[in-house]
């Protein structure tokens, strides 16, 4: 997924078919030196997980969101996401 684009908290996101996502954004967590992104999409008013992306830096004004593949990293993200939003969101266990 590439093509970011901001629009207050919704940011597009286009697939690998080109075609336009809508993802709200809900925080950004740094973990061991990286940047996830936690979001959630808007076209869907019943979803109910989110989706975590890495920060991939591809030159100095350019930023790439990719999928993260190792289960520890995601769960490890999705735990500082939820202490720190904690007051903002009512998670379920």
């Amino acid at each position: 997924m590439e093509d970011i684009f901001e629009d207050e908290n919704i940011i597009m996101l286009n697939d690998e078919e080109g075609n336009d996502i809508p993802f709200e954004f809900l925080d950004s967590i740094q973990y061991e030196g990286e940047e996830y992104m936690v979001l959630l999409p808007a076209d869907d008013e019943e979803a109910d997980e989110v989706v975590i992306l890495r920060v991939e830096e591809l030159n100095d004004e350019e930023e790439s969101l990719v999928p993260v593949e190792d289960d520890t990293v995601l769960q490890k993200v999705f735990d500082l996401f939820k202490e720190q939003n904690s007051d903002v969101f009512n998670f379920e266990d």
